[in-house]
């Protein structure tokens, strides 16, 4: 049994991007809640929730992806 590089690869890259916007997410949801009576508060905790939803996906899209390429179809 052997590894595709190519899709190891693949999966290495989705959670090298999934890395940072785990802790920025929160960050800027964090940021969001302090400035509760901004007018534009609303706007940035939706976005802080998207980069947290968007950390999420990458991450499982990753270890399905490296796990399809240790394992095969």
């Amino acid at each position: 049994m052997h590894t595709n590089k190519e899709i190891l690869n693949k999966g290495i890259k989705f959670i090298a991007w999934a890395l940072p916007c785990i802790f920025i997410g929160p960050t800027v949801i964090h940021f969001a809640l302090i400035n509760k009576l901004q007018p534009i508060f609303p706007l940035i905790l939706g976005f802080g929730i998207l980069i947290c939803i968007g950390a999420m996906t990458l991450l499982f899209l990753g270890l399905k992806t490296i796990m399809k390429s240790l394992f095969g179809h």
